[in-house]
């Protein structure tokens, strides 16, 4: 490729703008789970409150029910995408701002509330967002933004979750929210200068037709059960090898709580935004379909590395190596993954269609934990990490499958 195409393919407006709406979209994720715990925790709120904190994350799961709205309907603009992330982006930074006014120890419920309407809020501004990169980008430009989502998306998600707790310390946390509230209004005013989309195509005409109109235009695809499997297992081996890592390396390994926050977080973060980097720009180069292979073969292989660590034992260096690889792998493959879900979705119904998919991507997520749980307890460390290997190869095997009945049409170049 010319030397100005690469450079447009990483400097230009659309792929810019993934850097914006990434931030908006990793913000408030922590401020509702890893944060929000930690200060009902200092403050000496029950175990049992602080458990019932997880179920503020059920709008992340049940998001596609109200996706058809965001196709449906533009609110304030013909722009439907740069509409509702500017409406969640400001009903966020109210929420954060009434948010920060309570006290877990005097208000426990009320905060339960409104946090539970951040998350409703965020989920819906991922949404948003999610239909906004997959309608900006060009084809070629989707392995490339979505690496640059990614590492905004992480960055963010760094400043909610690590950032917070220091100036917490320090501010206390009615002003860290506050702080947060600020940065998600700032976020609120680049949307209106982010690039528009080609909004060309006429919206259904009921939120009924948007549902059905959608999902038949989904499942009219060839070879659609192919997909929909492949959508489920790609990073199903992934997913598994990461649902017990903290009991891996706490229990299984015995490092320490500080060695695990410190090394974990920060290398695993490092190794998913430069993965993801690389991936992003070896799309340009390559096409989506060698990109999904290599890029997943990477992933099942650094899988392995776990079952050297689990047979070594405590060992730093051979656990650095082994986080670092396996999430450097992983950003690769999410890269690619993210850009191949971007290539299924018809401008139209682009949020419905993309919240489904992203939907079936989270089974793997979601529903592998308790079997993960079960074989570690019969059958150890080594013979799980195994099992995770085995388990990332289903989605390979869909995907040569689908190499002569699918474009994979998200890069320029066929080499």
């Amino acid at each position: 490729m010319p030397t100005h195409s690469i450079k447009s393919a990483f400097y230009n407006p659309r792929i810019l703008a993934m850097l914006c709406t990434g931030f908006s979209s990793g913000l408030p994720l922590a401020l509702t789970g890893s944060t929000l715990q930690a200060w009902f925790t200092e403050t000496g709120v029950s175990i049992v409150t602080i458990g019932a904190l997880s179920l503020i994350g059920i709008p992340y799961v049940w998001k596609f029910l109200w996706a058809p709205l965001l196709d449906r309907f533009a609110p304030f603009t013909k722009d439907r995408r740069r509409g509702w992330i500017f409406v969640t982006q400001l009903s966020l930074c109210f929420s954060l701002f009434l948010f920060s006014s309570f006290q877990p120890a005097l208000h426990p419920g009320w905060m339960g509330c409104v946090a539970l309407l951040i998350a409703f809020l965020s989920a819906s501004q991922d949404t948003a967002i999610d239909a906004y990169r997959t309608d900006v980008l060009l084809p070629e430009e989707r392995g490339v933004g979505a690496a640059y989502f990614i590492f905004a998306y992480r960055m963010a998600m760094l400043v909610s979750g690590a950032l917070t707790l220091v100036v917490a310390d320090h501010l206390g946390w009615r002003i860290t929210y506050q702080i947060m509230a600020v940065v998600m209004l700032l976020l609120t005013l680049t949307t209106p200068f982010v690039p528009k989309t080609q909004d060309s195509q006429s919206r259904p005409e009921t939120i009924y037709a948007t549902v059905v109109e959608a999902l038949r235009d989904l499942l009219q695809r060839d070879a659609i059960i192919l997909l929909l499997l492949f959508a489920v297992f790609y990073k199903i081996g992934d997913a598994f090898a990461a649902s017990l890592m903290t009991n891996f390396l706490l229990h299984g390994l015995g490092f320490s709580l500080s060695e695990v926050g410190m090394v974990y977080k920060t290398v695993s973060l490092v190794a998913t935004i430069l993965g993801a980097l690389l991936g992003g720009a070896l799309l340009i180069r390559i096409n989506l379909f060698k990109a999904l292979l290599y890029f997943g073969l990477a992933q099942a292989f650094s899988t392995l590395l776990f079952m050297v660590l689990a047979i070594v034992g405590k060992n730093y260096v051979c656990m650095v190596t082994t986080l670092f690889v396996e999430n450097f792998c992983s950003g690769m493959g999410t890269a690619a993954f993210m850009a191949f879900l971007m290539s299924l979705c018809h401008q139209r119904y682009t949020a419905t269609q993309y919240s489904c998919l992203s939907a079936l991507t989270a089974i793997g997520r979601v529903f592998l934990g308790p079997l993960a749980g079960v074989m570690v307890l019969h059958f150890g460390w080594v013979s799980f990490y195994a099992w995770a290997f085995v388990f990332s190869f289903p989605g390979l095997i869909i995907l040569g499958l689908l190499r002569h009945r699918v474009s994979f049409n998200a890069t320029v170049a066929e080499v």
